[in-house]
């Protein structure tokens, strides 16, 4: 998975399942804790890319 082909809404669902899993948990899974992080972490740059994409297409239109 890359943040290329990871859509806002897949981006979401990844960070929002992991917030779940990470909160739902009586112990700390260490043994998946960086493939967490990593997951996270590529979501969370999928969304943010598409977020300033969008910022920057409003600002554009309504520059005016």
């Amino acid at each position: 998975m890359t943040t290329d082909t990871l859509s806002f809404k897949e981006g979401y669902e990844v960070l929002k399942r992991n917030a779940e899993l990470l909160e739902s948990q009586q112990e700390p899974d260490i043994d998946n804790l960086m493939k967490i992080v990593e997951e996270s972490m590529q979501a969370y740059k999928a969304c943010k890319t598409r977020v300033e994409a969008v910022q920057q297409a409003l600002n554009d239109t309504f520059k005016d």
